[in-house]
């Protein structure tokens, strides 16, 4: 069975998102027993902005780069599957099992709108001809870009599940009445997390099957690293640094 898959029942899974190398084998270390990569942190960390920057082959490049140094599973943010068709998506998806990525996400929105729900089933349905064994995890965007209706949330999970989805992301959603109406939909439910949001004691009870963070562990960095320049340049001093990795710790697990 595809390792991911079995973590599944492990409820809730959690996925720490990465974004490079490094930071797959930092995750990987602090005890995570499978990887998310991040496009918005991929994109960044090849110069390019999230939600359409980052070329496909560049994404490819990276998910192959995360997947050779870790030991765990890694499922890939395929964003929309880079490419508008079926065939496109189908094609990202052989490339991406290829690599060795035991999931995928596969989200409903493109150019800052949501898509057909037919044309979304279609691309799913797509995605799961590929491989019978590939968790893919459906990500809707009805709260982030539509009018974050219950209703249509539920009706397209119904749609995703029929076309082959394993599990329904729906980032934006950290309300408990709303996870809760979710949970019971026909998907096992990913949330994504941020401060402010329920625990993962608190999700779990709420029956959430899978948590991640997306960009939060990216930003984190990247603000630790606008944080300790501003203060090397202001200050002149390096409080900042006091956190990070020992150099011989991270180097050592890139070995």
């Amino acid at each position: 069975m595809n390792p991911l898959r079995a973590l599944h029942d492990q409820r809730p899974l959690v996925l720490p998102n990465a974004w490079d190398p490094g930071s797959a084998v930092a995750i990987e270390a602090a005890g995570a027993k499978a990887i998310a990569t991040t496009s918005g942190g991929v994109s960044w960390s090849t110069g390019v902005p999230d939600a359409g920057g980052l070329a496909r082959a560049l994404a490819l490049q990276a998910l192959s780069r995360i997947v050779r140094v870790v030991s765990v599973p890694v499922t890939a943010d395929i964003e929309s599957g880079y490419g508008d068709t079926p065939l496109a998506v189908a094609s990202t998806v052989t490339e991406v099992v290829a690599i060795g990525a035991a999931g995928v996400n596969i989200e409903d929105s493109a150019g800052g709108a949501l898509l057909d729900v037919a044309a979304q089933v279609d691309r799913l349905a797509a995605a799961r001809a590929v491989s019978a064994d590939l968790v893919i995890n459906a990500r809707t965007d009805t709260y982030l870009m539509g009018s974050g209706d219950l209703a249509e949330t539920l009706a397209r999970a119904d749609r995703y599940a029929a076309a082959g989805a394993d599990v329904l992301f729906v980032p934006g959603v950290v309300d408990p009445t709303v996870i809760r109406a979710l949970v019971a939909g026909p998907l096992p439910l990913n949330v994504m997390v941020h401060p402010g949001a329920p625990s993962v004691a608190e999700l779990a009870e709420l029956g959430v099957a899978r948590i991640s963070v997306g960009t939060g562990i990216a930003q984190a960095a990247y603000g630790l690293a606008a944080a300790a320049a501003r203060e090397l340049l202001t200050a002149g001093t390096y409080d900042s640094l006091g956190a990070a990795m020992a150099y011989g710790e991270l180097n050592d697990l890139l070995r």
